[in-house]
């Protein structure tokens, strides 16, 4: 039993994680109608810029405030000057996809060829020490990532419902033509949608490095996999959906690499790419999703 409620705590903080990452699909979702499918990269590259800082000698709170802040402003300009030119989803969906492609792959290379490829230690954000809560221990970093992500849940419900700029953003993914006819400026309200999206990819970015105490450029092409399934999970539009389904993500993944005998920690992956199917055979839009609905 304790070992069930071991497992049962790592996949909730590894689901926080898939979450937060989640997050920021659904933040560029809801402000483009598209997938980004280089989250995960840009995410990478953020994190790498959050080890520099704290390598020259940054505290590592600073150097996640000062990554945000980069990722923030890295995401509008990648808006501003790779994606408004292709076009809106629409009428060049193939070729937004193809962009987001390219930028996954150059991404990678890119933080390749400056970090190089050897993996690199990355501090615990939070501490290594834990906390006994009956017979289960529930580290620091795990108390911290829930802390942190339910935070962010609060911060982006009241920017969405409760500030003109969120309004905005609704409104412009709702109907992009018809909110620039009511004087909403929707290249700026873009612009932020993705500044937004990889702000909160860096944080994700972090937290997951901080999770496995390393650092290189091929451990965040399993993490927009798994984001992918809590995102499909709890819905594309929703961002609670998005943090529901990462935690439910995390806990089959984990649950599964621990009691599936097949599957092991090596096919856990599996796991959440059944999730996925399942979702998109029995409820496409997700659990907190809304059916998208056209006139004929």
């Amino acid at each position: 039993m304790d070992l069930f409620l071991d497992r049962v705590v790592i996949g909730l903080e590894q689901g926080a994680i898939y979450g937060s990452v989640a997050l920021a699909l659904v933040l560029i979702y809801r402000s483009t109608g598209f997938v980004n499918f280089a989250q995960g990269e840009m995410a990478l590259f953020s994190t790498f810029l959050t080890w520099q800082f704290w390598e020259w000698g940054v505290p590592i709170a600073a150097a996640i405030a000062a990554s945000m802040g980069v990722s923030f402003l890295a995401g509008a300009v990648i808006e501003r000057v790779l994606i408004r030119p292709v076009g809106d989803v629409e009428h060049n969906a193939l070729a937004l996809v193809i962009v987001t492609v390219g930028m996954l792959l150059a991404l990678n290379a890119l933080v390749g060829w400056i970090w190089g490829t050897e993996g690199r230690r990355f501090p615990k954000i939070f501490g290594a020490g834990t906390v006994d809560i009956g017979s289960v221990s529930i580290s620091y970093q795990a108390l911290g990532t829930f802390a942190v992500l339910a935070v962010l849940l609060g911060l982006l419900y009241l920017l969405f419902q409760r500030t003109k700029l969120g309004l905005a953003v609704r409104a412009v993914a709702s109907n992009a033509e018809s909110s620039s006819l009511a004087g909403i400026r929707v290249g700026r309200i873009l612009m932020f949608g993705w500044g937004l999206a990889a702000a909160v990819g860096a944080l994700a970015g972090a937290l997951y490095a901080s999770e496995l105490s390393l650092l290189d450029s091929n451990i965040f092409f399993q993490l927009l996999i798994y984001a992918f399934a809590a995102a499909t999970l709890g819905g594309f539009d929703s961002p609670v959906g998005a943090v529901v389904g990462g935690l439910v993500v995390g806990l089959v993944t984990v649950l599964a690499g621990g009691y599936v005998g097949f599957l092991g920690e090596d096919l856990k992956l599996v796991a959440a790419f059944a999730v996925i199917l399942v979702v998109l055979l029995v409820r496409p839009q997700g659990l907190f999703g809304r059916k998208q609905v056209s006139r004929v």
